[in-house]
């Protein structure tokens, strides 16, 4: 691996756990929805919180295996680093260098 696939796998872990968390407040957001319409009578009422529902219970799903790849993820990256380490500290010196540079520049 190189050090521009390196940066994008990171790229792609913290995107991963922004939208993980993103769900997790979509889905705390639903089931509260959920609840505070529980008294609602009415056919569409019924109708709208049979649809949320199901939705939640997607996002839910897509959520854990969003969790079980971010898990795998970490654990490939962790297998990496210890099959080269000097490679790994090398790369989070050049990133850390980048970074330095680039907000010293403002």
């Amino acid at each position: 691996m190189n050090l521009e696939e390196d940066l994008t796998m990171s790229e792609n872990e913290v995107n991963k756990e922004k939208l993980l968390a993103d769900l997790k407040a979509v889905a705390r957001d639903a089931e509260e929805l959920l609840r505070a319409t529980a008294d609602q009578a009415g056919e569409k009422a019924v109708e709208m919180r049979k649809r949320l529902s199901g939705i939640l219970d997607s996002a839910k799903s897509a959520c854990q295996k969003l969790e079980a790849k971010a898990a795998a993820g970490a654990e490939n990256t962790d297998k990496l680093i210890r099959q080269h380490p000097y490679e790994s500290v090398g790369i989070g010196f050049v990133a850390g260098l980048l970074i330095g540079v680039l907000l010293g520049r403002r």
